[in-house]
């Protein structure tokens, strides 16, 4: 009997799952489908449109301006009243205008900042990455786990359903009452109920990844059976809060923003410095008709030119103060974002720690379980056990192989979760969880 269940809930599992796709599969057809990563990469695009920007305030300006204009113009004698002008002409001209930036204190500092915010962006495209591979392993877990609990409510139905037909034999022989019947038939009610919820948990959590993916998910590869699973390394719970108060993506993402408040400071400030720009013209200019004649010019120019600002209102102060507020507020964040990310790292360490362990302990549940149905089918037969044993037995060696399938799914979420929060994770990892799959 042991051996057949086992053949059942094989046979149930890989039903589905035979030739099926695996995580790396389902990872790179989240890269291509998913919408809050399509988002990260526009917005790390647009980022990166921050260094060009920058660079163009240390750059020269080119200008050309033109206009044209007609004047009629009368001139009349006060005491007389008669006319002693009248012009009727059209002037026109151009002007070709460089300006070269000589000294612009604040054009330099919004470079820098330039060069930040660039860093900043493509921090926030690591995290978008990174939660992607979170995001889409875990809806990929989800479905597995509502697969395993549906083929372990439809084995435990089965199994039931045996011992019910054994339980209506034995009354009808007389060495049994009708008590065991109703027992059974009342597990196997529960378990047939069981066996909906799980179907409609299972359509559920495969439409989540539909979501992730782009489309309906085919059978997924399982764990392979009986498969060990590998902690952290290092196993120091300390070296990875290290690691994420200094490499996590939101650490660094809140540490580029503090380093672009701290030179706003410097930006205002720089609204008190004098600014020497080269300033190059080449015209030409000339007017037609009129009491003289038309004329025409040229002119080219070269010089510099210089401005001190003495007194603007006290905005350039007030803007001086509210930088320095600002870089208050970066620094609490960017503490805040170190002391979150040693949290995660802490909390998902733990939860690794925690999972194999809880494996360890269900793998040897199970056996005791499986022994426990054994004992108690074999003293239903010879007399000294009721039906109730038999099916709390089936019930909790059901169960067990349910916890023991759930401990190993996510002990191996939690192991993503540390390595995200350790700023470390990457499509190498997906590989690695991939060869654990049959």
């Amino acid at each position: 009997m042991r051996n057949v269940l086992f053949l059942m809930i094989a046979g149930c599992l890989s039903s589905g799952l035979a030739r099926g796709a695996d995580l790396m599969a389902v990872y790179r057809d989240a890269l291509a489908y998913d919408a809050q990563f399509a988002a990260a990469k526009a917005t790390v695009d647009a980022g990166r449109e921050k260094l060009p920007q920058g660079r163009s305030g240390l750059l020269p300006t080119i200008g050309f301006g033109a206009s044209t204009t007609w004047t009629d113009s009368e001139t009349t004698a006060r005491v007389t009243g008669a006319t002693t002008a009248n012009r009727d002409y059209n002037s026109n001209g151009w002007e070709v205008r460089l300006t070269q930036p000589l000294f612009r204190w604040q054009n330099w500092v919004a470079y820098n900042q330039a060069e930040l915010a660039v860093a900043q962006a493509e921090a926030q495209f690591g995290l978008a990455r990174q939660d992607l591979i979170v995001r889409s392993a875990q809806a990929y877990f989800d479905v597995l786990l509502a697969q395993d609990v549906l083929a372990t409510a439809k084995a435990q139905k089965v199994a039931i359903a045996e011992q019910l037909e054994s339980a209506k034999r034995n009354f009808e022989v007389g060495t049994a009452t009708i008590t065991d019947t109703h027992e059974a038939q009342a597990r196997y009610d529960l378990t047939s109920a069981q066996e909906i919820a799980a179907q409609n948990d299972l359509n559920v959590k495969r439409q989540a990844l539909r979501a992730v993916i782009g489309k309906e998910p085919e059978g997924l590869k399982n764990l392979k059976p009986g498969v060990q699973l590998a902690g952290p390394q290092p196993a120091d719970i300390a070296k990875w809060v290290e690691m994420a108060e200094t490499a996590s993506a939101s650490v660094q993402i809140y540490q580029a923003l503090y380093e672009i408040a701290v030179r706003e400071i410097e930006k205002q400030r720089a609204g008190h410095y004098p600014t020497l720009d080269l300033v190059a013209t080449n015209g030409r200019s000339g007017a037609g008709g009129g009491t003289t004649g038309g004329f025409d010019s040229k002119s080219s120019t070269v010089g510099l030119q210089l401005s001190i600002p003495i007194f603007a209102g006290g905005v350039t102060a007030s803007r001086d103060r509210e930088a320095v507020a600002l870089k208050e507020k970066a620094a609490a964040d960017l503490e805040n974002a170190r002391r979150t990310a040693a949290l995660n790292a802490r909390q998902a360490y733990l939860g690794v720690s925690s999972g194999l362990a809880q494996v360890k302990a269900y793998e040897a549940a199970l056996t005791s379980s499986q022994s426990a149905l054994d004992s108690n089918k074999l003293g239903y037969e010879v007399g000294v056990r009721i039906n109730i044993d038999v099916l709390n037995a089936q019930s909790q060696l059901f169960d067990t192989r349910q916890k023991l399938a759930k401990a190993r799914l996510d002990t191996l979420g939690a192991l993503l979760k540390l390595k995200a929060a350790a700023g470390s994770l990457s499509e190498n990892d997906v590989a690695a969880i991939n060869g654990l799959l049959d």
